[in-house]
């Protein structure tokens, strides 16, 4: 499907901004955790805790994936637009049907996660 070069740009500031109010968000819930971490010794809290710290670094891999592979696309069409100028606001290029569903398929991911941390602060905290 092809679209237009300026379109697929905005898209891509928007994926980004996403991203990294999603990362900011990580830093917050990696605090909460380490905060439940010292005030509580309990054995099952300890392995909720451990594994929220694994997810963490999942989804924080994920993350860069998704952002480096947006970056990449967009150098690409930064090179289809300095190939030709003129017209600049008319060019097409072929979507990037995978960055759309690698953003999608995190942020449903991501939101699981948060509303599962969520739950276990509620029990916890």
């Amino acid at each position: 499907m092809e679209k237009k070069i300026f379109e697929m740009h905005q898209e891509h500031a928007e994926w980004l901004n996403k991203l990294s109010v999603y990362k900011d968000e990580l830093g917050i819930m990696k605090s909460r955790l380490a905060e439940i971490a010292q005030k509580n010794s309990s054995g099952d809290v300890l392995a909720k805790v451990e594994h929220f710290q694994n997810q963490f670094i999942v989804q924080a891999e994920q993350l860069d994936i998704v952002k480096h592979n947006i970056n990449e696309h967009e150098v690409y069409l930064q090179q289809r637009l300095n190939e030709n100028q003129v017209a600049a606001d008319r060019q097409t290029s072929s979507d990037s049907p995978q960055i759309r569903e690698s953003v999608e398929s995190f942020e449903r991911i991501f939101n699981g996660l948060r509303q599962e941390f969520n739950q276990f602060l509620s029990k916890t905290m």
